[in-house]
Formats: structure tokens, sequence, C-alpha cells
């Protein structure tokens, strides 16, 4: 075999202008994919890590039909204290559940006392949602970093709302809130700190302490809007979906009513009508269709290269076969046998992606290390000061390389056919 590689290495070495250029393409082709994969890759982890651990967790927990209508913020479509339970009976279940945090939502008006604007408060525990939500207190543009994310009294709001009714850390304002029945109801907060935008459902949120919240909806009993749920590991989502929507599916109770206060229709255990749904992430997030996309483009940029290592190396290797073509005669009449002859020219154009794989490879780790020492900024959404970090896993380098090899050989393999089944008399013959 190393007598074989030998032999297409010279043969190789022998037409160097058109071996640089075939080199070229592939390790062209290289460079772009694995380039494309780490930056789009990094990007897309970034964006889902943010929106993962600052707002939504991993997954979610409602109500049926919560979701459905979650623009409105419903909240005769909370959940009830015993729904709860059998949610955080199913989760303490489940070993790889890192934590959840209770919310409660609603939407109501947030006044300084000369301006009102509407606004989007989230009702949370303040350790639990610290814990679901890791990367929350890190977005606190303004005021304190440490300590309890939110205390009673206190409200946590969104930087456009600061600037846009120009309060501050300190102040004083009411929020104004609808309860169920129809009641209005108005609470004093101190503003404790602003939340930097991000891009994505939930950004633009305010946080209260979630006694504070169901005391100003003037709630009887210890309602939910939703149960964030965080993993130990993300990899395991689609099977603690599952799980959980086994565990949660002979969940029944009152089909909630059209029209907030109503009573509802009762739903028996027996009537086949599940009270509380699973969401995960990309279920509630507009980002995932961007995600699907960049796999989506991932996918095509492999098309391309498979397209570009298919075409150059063909025309090196049928243009070798026809210009060897009385060499080829040559070897057969001497009693060179045609597998051997076959061999002889796949491992030209193994040797080809093999080469090109390498120095392709290289040459895009080198492109990754130098952008994570630069650390170019970028904007995104209402995000203007995000750092590129492209990163890049062995097994992803490894599946393009494979990709390139074996597309490499199979370009090779209807030349070497071909260059196996001449006849040694008409090759000989051949000008």
């Amino acid at each position: 075999m190393f007598d074989v590689l030998k032999i297409a290495g010279r043969n190789l070495s022998r037409y160097r202008r058109r071996t640089m250029l075939t080199l070229l393409l592939i390790i062209i082709g290289m460079v772009a994919v694995l380039l494309f994969i780490a930056i789009t890759g990094s990007f897309k982890s970034m964006m889902v890590g943010q929106i993962t651990d600052s707002v939504l967790g991993h997954l979610e927990v409602h109500r049926k039909g919560y979701v459905a209508s979650i623009d409105t913020l419903p909240l005769n479509l909370n959940m009830k204290p015993a729904a709860v339970a059998k949610v955080e009976e199913a989760l303490q279940q489940d070993k790889a559940v890192e934590t959840w945090s209770p919310r409660v939502k609603f939407g109501g008006m947030f006044s300084n006392f000369t301006e009102t604007t509407s606004i989007r408060i989230n009702g949370v525990d303040p350790e639990r949602e610290a814990a679901t939500a890791p990367l929350l207190p890190g977005r606190m543009a303004e005021g304190p970093k440490g300590g309890a994310l939110v205390e009673k009294g206190q409200i946590v709001i969104p930087l456009l709302l600061a600037r846009g009714m120009k309060v501050k850390v300190g102040d004083t304002a009411v929020i104004v809130a609808t309860n169920r029945d129809g009641s209005v109801n108005g609470k004093t907060f101190v503003i404790r700190s602003v939340t930097e935008a991000i891009s994505g459902p939930g950004g633009r949120d305010g946080y209260m302490h979630i006694d504070d919240a169901r005391e100003l909806l003037r709630m009887k009993d210890a309602e939910v809007s939703e149960i964030a749920i965080r993993l130990r590991d993300p990899v395991q989502l689609d099977r603690v979906t599952a799980s959980l929507k086994s565990a949660l599916g002979s969940t029944s109770g009152k089909t909630p009513a059209p029209e907030a206060g109503g009573a509802g229709e009762e739903a028996g255990p027996g009537s086949g009508k599940p009270q509380l749904e699973v969401h995960t992430w990309a279920d509630l997030s507009p980002f995932s269709s961007l995600a699907r996309m960049i796999d989506l483009m991932t996918v095509f940029i492999k098309v391309v290269l498979v397209s570009i290592v298919l075409v150059s190396v063909m025309n090196v290797m049928v243009m070798a076969v026809y210009e060897r073509i009385r060499e080829i005669g040559t070897i057969a009449a001497i009693g060179t046998r045609p597998s051997r002859i076959l061999s002889l020219f796949l491992a030209e154009g193994l040797l080809l992606g093999l080469i090109g794989t390498v120095l392709g490879t290289l040459l895009s780790l080198a492109a990754i290390y130098a952008i994570n020492l630069w650390q170019p900024h970028f904007a995104f959404g209402q995000q203007t000061d995000l750092v590129m970090a492209p990163t890049i896993g062995m097994g992803q380098v490894l599946t393009v390389a494979l990709l390139v090899m074996g597309v490499a050989v199979l370009a090779s393999l209807q030349p070497a056919w071909k260059a196996s089944r001449l006849d040694p008399i008409n090759a000989l013959r051949h000008v």
C-alpha cells in the first residue's frame, strides 16, 4: 500500500500546476466550511445560552392553552396549587433537572406619577429565579450587582422603559394591574435595578417578588403562570421533555372558560383532557427559526464543498488518465493487474483529498485562533457589544475531513475504473 501511495505522489508531482490548483480549491473549500461552522455555531450557542440562561430556562410548564394566548398573559389560565405540586413532584424525580422557578406573569401599567406606560411583569422567587436563569443577575445595567435579584416592595425594570419614562434606580413608581375578576389594584414600588435588553421573548420584562405579584393581583391561592426549568445538561432536553409530558399527561382539571372570571367546565380524570403542557425554549422563542436556518445553511455549505471537491478532483483524474493512456497500456502489457492500476489512480485522488484536508484544517484552526485573539465586536437586535468567539468541536472537523477525503476518492473512481479497463493494444496505439 505504501508503494502505491509513493507512486501516486510521484504522478501528482509530475503535473505540479494542476495539482496545486486542485489543492487550492480544496483548501479554500475546507477553510470556508470550517470557519462558517465555527462562527455560526458559536453565535447560535451564544444566543441560545442567553435565551435559556437569562430568560426562558430550558423548559417551561404551563396550563393548557396558556401559550396559545401568551400575548395577553391570561390570568384565568394560571396553574392551581395542586397542579404546581404535581409538576414539582415530577421534577424532583428526574435527576437531569437542576432547578426550577415558579413565575406569575401579568401585564400592567407603570407610572412615574407624571407619565404612564404598559409593562410586562414577572413575579418571581429571587433565589430560585437566579438559579434557573443564572445570567439574569449579570444583566443589571444599573443598580446593585450582588444580593437578591429583587426584594419585596422593589421592582426591576427594563432599560428601554427606564429611558423612556426618565426614571432611575431608587425612584418610586406605581404598578397598576387588573386581576382575574376585572377589578383594578395598584401598589407602589421602589426601582431596585435596570436590566439590559436582550433579543428574544422576555428581554424587556420587569421583575418583582412573587408575593408582591400575588398581592397586587389579589390572588387567594398560590397560583403560578409558568414553571421555568433548568437542566444539568441541555443535551438531555428531548428526553426530559418526553418524560415530563408522560408524567403530566394524566393531569386533568377544569377546562378554562374563554373569558376571564369564568368558572370553567369540569374535566374529570377520565375525560382525556390534559391540564398541563410542556414546552421547550425552541417552542417559545422565535430565535429557534433562525437556529434552524443556520443548520440548513450549514448543510448547504457542505453540499457546495462536496461539489467543489468532486468537480476539481474528477477533472484532474480524467485529464491524468487521458494524458497517460500509453503509459497505462505499457504497464498493463507487462502484466500489471487491472486492480493494481485501479488502486494507483484511487490513491492519487486520496492523496489530493488528504493533503487538501490537512492543509485546509490547519489554516482553518489558525484563522479561528486569530479571530479569538482579535475578539471582534458586533451588534444583533438590541444588543450592541457582542463578542465573536468562534469555536469548533473535533467531531465537526473530523466529519468535514472524512467527507472531503471520501468525495475525493469517489471522484477518482470513474476515471480509475476506465484506466483499469483499457485494452493494452489499443492503449499503446494511442497518439
